[in-house]
């Protein structure tokens, strides 16, 4: 598994992210998804 080391500031943005005792590892998996369906959206709108 990869290992990443985020700074505190990071961190901090990341715990007020959290919701419901979310684990790091579900909010990031979130906002990655957040961030693809986004790009996504972008390319197909570019299509047009």
């Amino acid at each position: 598994m990869v290992q990443i080391e985020l700074d505190e500031a990071t961190v901090d943005r990341l715990d007020q992210l959290r919701q419901d005792d979310e684990t790091y590892d579900e909010i990031v998996t979130e906002l990655i998804n957040i961030f693809e369906t986004e790009e996504l959206t972008m390319f197909r709108s570019g299509d047009l």
